[in-house]
């Protein structure tokens, strides 16, 4: 059985590591939308039942139903691969 020498293992890591790099590298940049925050009010402080949401979409449309309450919480919205009409 052959044996293979430091230098020749190292050197093939290294044009892999090389190889990868420039892979990623060429990859497309994600178009996602980050930003648009959508806030969720809920009954009470058990906060199982939502009663109205207020935000913004991914398109920039409004988001508004239902009743405000003091209870709430909030997320934003990571649109990934969203075609926005004009």
């Amino acid at each position: 059985m052959r044996r293979i020498s430091n230098r020749k293992l190292l050197g093939a890591a290294l044009v892999a590591l090389i190889g990868g790099a420039i892979c990623v590298a060429s990859l497309p940049v994600n178009g996602a939308i980050i930003g648009p925050n959508v806030c969720s009010y809920y009954k009470d402080a058990t906060y199982r039942k939502v009663v109205g949401a207020r935000g913004t979409g991914c398109c920039g449309q409004p988001i508004s139903w239902g009743v405000v309450s003091a209870f709430k919480k909030c997320q934003t919205l990571y649109c990934l691969d969203v075609l926005c009409p004009d």
